[in-house]
């Protein structure tokens, strides 16, 4: 990325890091419905703790690694980046979104509504809503002490990665554990599955957003 602006090696950052967590988050749920269930949930949560380690470790010092709107939300709510930047982050995140959705579907398969996540509503509502505020909760207070920390002593992307898995190993079968409202929109939008869209486009925000109020408030000076 030489000879490219902060902001455009961000833009191209977050673009590849999010293509690649979208594939194997989404492409791992479609492998495991093609198989019947017998590849397991275990692969599920595996695939996006690797693909997160591996964005984190590549990209983390160019653009913190956000890869989900509602951990962006969270950085500028914690004032970590700029308005300008929140936008580019945004956009960046949607065009890998499609583009991983895209290539899920052209090369790995459409079962499982291309991996569109899922809540469980034989679990009440409120449940699973407070569940997926908790992982998202989880998931932004371990980036925010990597954050804080510089790396958390080199171990920032397997913290990350390994706390998305343990939700997803753990909690999905509550919430769906998506944890990232665009994660979540392009395999709905393109299955056309989109009644689901509710929870991960509100229980994430308000997850992400009370670790940011609270770093805010602890951590950066007025």
């Amino acid at each position: 990325m030489k000879g490219l602006s902060i902001n455009q090696k961000i833009f191209f950052a977050e673009l590849i890091g999010t293509f690649v967590v979208v594939v194997c988050a989404t492409g791992s749920v479609v492998a495991n419905v093609k198989s019947g269930g017998t590849i397991g949930l275990w692969f599920e949560a595996f695939a996006p703790f690797v693909a997160v380690a591996l964005m984190v470790y590549a990209f983390g010092r160019i653009s913190l690694a956000h890869f989900n709107p509602a951990v962006t939300v969270s950085y500028f709510i914690s004032k970590h980046i700029t308005k300008r930047q929140f936008f580019i982050y945004l956009t960046a995140e949607a065009i890998g979104a499609v583009l991983a959705t895209l290539f899920v579907k052209n090369v790995i398969g459409t079962e499982g509504n291309l991996g569109a996540n899922a809540p469980n509503y034989s679990f009440p509502i409120p449940m699973i809503f407070g569940i997926e505020v908790l992982a998202s909760l989880l998931l932004m207070a371990v980036i925010m002490c990597v954050v804080h920390t510089k790396g958390l002593r080199g171990f920032s992307g397997i913290a990350i990665g390994g706390i998305i898995g343990l939700d997803i190993f753990f909690l999905s079968f509550i919430s769906g554990a998506s944890m990232n409202p665009i994660r979540a929109l392009t395999p709905a939008l393109f299955s056309g599955v989109l009644g689901d869209l509710w929870l991960y486009w509100s229980a994430t925000f308000v997850g992400t957003s009370i670790v940011g109020f609270i770093y805010r408030r602890k951590f950066v000076r007025k």
